[in-house]
Formats: C-alpha cells, sequence, structure tokens
C-alpha cells in the first residue's frame, strides 16, 4: 500500500478530491463492494468509455475562482458552469488540430444513447453483484450499508433461514 501526502501547506486540499469521490465514484457506482475480476473489467470499461464521455462533455461543473473575506464573512464567486469540455476550449492552451480532433467527438456523441448504455452496464454490474451473494440479497447500490445486512427476497426465504 502506498501512502500519499497533500500539497505543502495545503493541509485542507483533500477536501476536493473526496468530493469528486462522490460524484464520480460512489454516484454511479453506489456503496456496494466489487470485487470479481468481471465487476472490475466491467467498472473499468464504463469508465474508460461512456463514463468519462458523458462527464467530460455533459456534465457541467462549477469552479471558484474567487474567495474574498468580507467583514467577518467569506465571499465566494462562482465561475458561469461549463463542461470540462468547453473550459479546455477556453482556456487556449489546444492547438487547431486538438480543437478539431475533439470537435469531432463531440459532435459525434449523443448524451441520451451514452446514459443509456451507462444504464445498461450498472444494471450488469448490479446483477453480478446479486449473482455473486447467490440472489440472498436485494441491492440498493445507493444506500450505505450497515454490517451484516441481508435482506430477504420474500417472507419464504426468511422463514426457511429460521
Amino acid at each position: 500500500m502506498a501512502f500519499t501526502r497533500s500539497r505543502p501547506y495545503r493541509k485542507n486540499d483533500n477536501a476536493y478530491i473526496e468530493q469528486k469521490n462522490f460524484t464520480h465514484v460512489r454516484k454511479p457506482m453506489g456503496y456496494l463492494r466489487y470485487d470479481t475480476p468481471e465487476e472490475l473489467d466491467l467498472i473499468n470499461d464504463l469508465y474508460r468509455n461512456e463514463l468519462r464521455l458523458y462527464k467530460n462533455f455533459f456534465q457541467p461543473v462549477i469552479t471558484l475562482p474567487h474567495k474574498q473575506r468580507v467583514e467577518g464573512k467569506t465571499r465566494r464567486r462562482y465561475a458561469k458552469p461549463q463542461t470540462p469540455y468547453r473550459i479546455l476550449l477556453n482556456s487556449g492552451q489546444l492547438t487547431p488540430d486538438k480543437i478539431k480532433e475533439l470537435d469531432g467527438l463531440y459532435r459525434s456523441l449523443n448524451p441520451a444513447d451514452l446514459k443509456r448504455r451507462i444504464d445498461v452496464k450498472l444494471k450488469k454490474l448490479y446483477a453480478l453483484y446479486e449473482n455473486k451473494k447467490k440472489g440472498s440479497v436485494r441491492v440498493n447500490p445507493y444506500k450505505k450499508r450497515k454490517k451484516k445486512e441481508n435482506i430477504p427476497l420474500n417472507r419464504a426465504q426468511n422463514t426457511a433461514r429460521a
């Protein structure tokens, strides 16, 4: 296990990274434990393809360019919400060839189709999880699970265990 450190003199730097854990990991994947190679392959495929494109081209983010303390209160001024793709285009750091390549990719994408493909893969992922648990639990990936929480599917299974 490798330990990492924050940037020097930025001891509260991890808060930004942790919020991305929610929006990029917990929100799409949920709080389940995925530990089989099949689940890993499906998650990697999702992050490398559909989810990456959807987050970078169609999900706006809000940046905080100015933060100022006025009379004991912190005043925050947020920039207009933009997608990472638009932020990159407006930065002026891209060559014309790269701009053309990204624009071609953007025009070829359909956000509704991407979202449907993401949902199909997430359903497969949840099915893999349920099969791993042999169907004895109902999966709600967005609910934090307590230890040893098994929810029976019906009363017959509940009485069979007793």
